[in-house]
């Protein structure tokens, strides 16, 4: 194992990222950093699958319930707060733990990221189409304009379209052009994914949706429901879905079903993007060896 050794664990949704994490973590004793973007938010439990109190008492977790959801955490500003955390378990410990659904916010941290262009007139544009027209324009457009880049990112999340649409117009290029570029992972870096079949992985969201629901993930929403337009963190999933059916859209059984099928999207995305890095470990979850002992036996 080389020294100061990073071990990140990513993927989709559901594959059992939070539980590898803290079996690596306690082995090497050390500590976790999130870069799940939903889990920074303390106010936001059931809804972003945020670790059980247990699991946090097994080793010690940066960014879980961390910041506020009126001040949202973007990808630049996680690599800042999260870079001195890194630094010092690396030198204290000699390794750290990585793990969460938000590639970006990781290769922030790890890579750096691409230097895409801001306009704030071009900005101010877009946001005025999902004021006045709503989501779907924006995904219309985004579609027409980068239909490679709309099958990667999150079509739920206005910001990141208006983002796209943004570097889009700027630029005349594809965001995925601008955004892989032609990097690769220093050597001290280790990355897993729980490797599901899809079909198991796709049944394994809908339990998790059907479990949240049953914690209370409708009520958990229906408390922000006030605020929905004002904070950007609630646009997402497991929480607009909530919102179109209380203001009277759908009924609460398609709001379940379209929080899972939702779900099963963002977890093709995540896979998607798994593709841009040139080694990643494939784990299986069905060996007779445990994610951690497949995971040791890949570190060397």
């Amino acid at each position: 194992m080389p020294d100061s050794s990073i071990f990140v664990v990513q993927g989709p949704t559901a594959s059992g990222k939070t539980g590898l994490a803290i079996s690596l973590a306690a082995y090497f004793d050390t500590e976790i950093i999130s870069f799940d973007s939903r889990q920074f938010y303390k106010e936001l439990e059931i809804g972003v699958a945020r670790p059980t109190h247990e699991e946090l008492q097994q080793v010690k977790h940066h960014f879980i319930a961390s910041h506020a959801v009126q001040a949202p955490l973007n990808a630049a500003q996680f690599a800042t707060q999260a870079q001195p955390i890194l630094t010092k378990l690396l030198q204290e410990k000699g390794s750290a733990v990585l793990v969460g659904g938000s590639a970006l916010f990781a290769d922030a941290l790890l890579l750096g990221l691409d230097p895409l262009p801001h306009d704030i007139q071009v900005r101010t544009k877009w946001q005025k189409v999902f004021e006045q027209q709503g989501l779907l324009a924006l995904q219309q457009a985004l579609q027409q304009r980068d239909p490679v880049f709309y099958k990667e990112v999150d079509t739920k999340n206005p910001l990141r379209l208006i983002r796209a649409l943004e570097v889009n117009e700027l630029t005349g290029k594809s965001n995925l052009e601008l955004r892989k570029g032609a990097k690769k992972d220093p050597e001290n870096i280790k990355r897993f994914v729980v490797n599901w079949p899809r079909p198991e992985l796709y049944a394994r969201i809908d339990a998790r949706v059907d479990q949240m629901v049953l914690e209370g993930l409708e009520q958990e929403a229906a408390s922000f429901y006030p605020h929905f337009q004002t904070l950007k963190a609630l646009q997402t999933v497991g929480y607009q879905e909530f919102f179109a059916y209380f203001k009277g859209l759908y009924s609460r059984d398609t709001a379940i079903e379209k929080v899972k099928q939702h779900s099963r999207n963002y977890a093709k995305r995540q896979l998607t993007w798994m593709s841009r890095y040139k080694e990643i470990q494939l784990l299986d979850p069905k060996s007779e060896l445990s994610l951690l002992e497949q995971a040791l036996q890949k570190i060397g």
